[in-house]
């Protein structure tokens, strides 16, 4: 609860407005951070052809090679190639309130069907300095207002984390933040503001930090990954930048630092151990983060054999569950005392979190090869050692 005060009327779905409120991050972010090139992203250097002609030529088919996965993605693009509205040369006659426009803005988000919604600053380092064709990138808006998206939990259940529904996974959300995103920043420019969405195919901005100061999560350890206390890391966010008056949301703690540093369990079972095992962070551009082999990351998810992508680290995450029932008296613990962390992880084993429930399989294993969907000839499994195999 925040501390002194009654909390707000919940908004959305989860009660964000109950958690503890920090004036910075939990995490240490410097005075220095520089901004970065898109191209020097994963995926973008597997495109440019960085990781070699292999890795190039199943970024062409990686994420439409599933046809779930590949529907999505078609939307994604038809979002992206839509004209914005003009700005409207008057602005609505709206209340001035900051604290009240920033309600409304997140109240717009929830009713589009957002599943957590939050504001900030937008901060010069978090955009682009060029984009993924090498050409500068100017934005100066100065508000963010970020989207977060459940990637279905009922869906990791069923699946390995890295088969053939792990892009549709993704793309699910992607897709549906993007369409919020599009939706509230001509609502925006209809009222008479500047307003921008980002969503993949036309991202401006650096998302990791947008989550992070709108209070949406903390930063964990799966590299620049940001966890939230509702959804774990089973999301995909978007934003809307805005000169919309609007009051920034805090950033929140709720002990993830001290849980990432006793679980290791995404570390463990990462398919292609990218993700680090060490107690400690380190401080890179500025701002303190676990170290990511992106490399390794970028060819297990591009280049996977046995499924369209991957999200093992997302699958057995302890935070990963549905926000009902015991879950959410666990998750008060958790927020409230460290002293409850390793039982939690040991738990979280003992029941056999992580694991697939078949039961909840609902898709087709199918691979686009030449134009055709076939039924792939590697499809992942799973080990009583808890390896993942082909």
């Amino acid at each position: 609860m925040l501390e002194g005060k009654a909390p707000r009327q919940q908004l959305g779905h989860y009660p964000l407005e109950t958690l503890k409120r920090v004036d910075k991050p939990t995490t240490y972010v410097g005075p220095d951070v520089q901004r970065v090139s898109d191209r020097q992203a994963g995926f973008m250097k597997a495109a440019w052809g960085d990781y070699g002609a292999h890795l190039q030529a199943e970024m062409r088919r990686f994420i439409a090679k599933e046809p779930v996965s590949g529907s999505l993605y078609q939307m994604c693009r038809g979002l992206g190639l839509m004209e914005p509205v003009e700005v409207y040369p008057k602005q609505a006659p709206i209340p001035q309130d900051r604290v009240a426009q920033s309600r409304h803005v997140k109240a717009l988000g929830y009713f589009l069907r957002a599943d957590c919604m939050g504001v900030c600053e937008l901060p010069q380092y978090a955009v682009y300095a060029s984009d993924r064709k090498e050409q500068p990138v100017e934005l100066d808006h100065k508000y963010a207002i970020v989207i977060l998206i459940d990637q279905g939990w009922r869906t990791f259940n069923g699946a390995l984390g890295s088969d053939w529904i792990s892009g549709a996974q993704s793309f699910k959300s992607y897709a549906t933040s993007g369409f919020i995103a599009t939706v509230m920043a001509n609502y925006i420019r209809r009222l008479g503001y500047e307003a921008e969405p980002h969503f993949p195919t036309h991202y401006k901005v650096v998302m990791p930090p947008l989550v992070l100061l709108s209070g949406l999560g903390e930063m964990s350890r799966f590299g620049n990954t940001v966890l939230n206390p509702f959804l774990g890391p089973r999301f995909k966010a978007s934003a809307v930048t805005t000169n919309l008056p609007l009051e920034p949301d805090k950033p929140i703690d709720f002990n993830l630092q001290h849980y990432c540093q006793v679980c290791k369990k995404c570390a463990k079972e990462c398919p292609s151990q990218a993700i680090s095992h060490s107690d400690e962070m380190i401080v890179y551009n500025d701002y303190e983060t676990y170290e990511l082999d992106v490399e390794a990351c970028t060819r297990m998810r591009v280049g996977n054999p046995a499924g369209a992508s991957c999200g093992r680290c997302i699958k057995v995450c302890p935070w990963n569950k549905p926000y009902q029932g015991i879950h959410k008296a666990v998750e008060w613990l958790l927020e409230r005392s460290v002293l409850t962390h390793r039982f939690s992880v040991w738990m979280d084993d003992r029941l056999g979190y992580g694991e697939q429930n078949i039961e909840d399989k609902w898709w087709y294993d199918l691979e686009e090869i030449e134009g055709v969907f076939e039924v792939p000839k590697k499809v992942g499994a799973r080990r009583k050692d808890s390896a993942l195999v082909e």
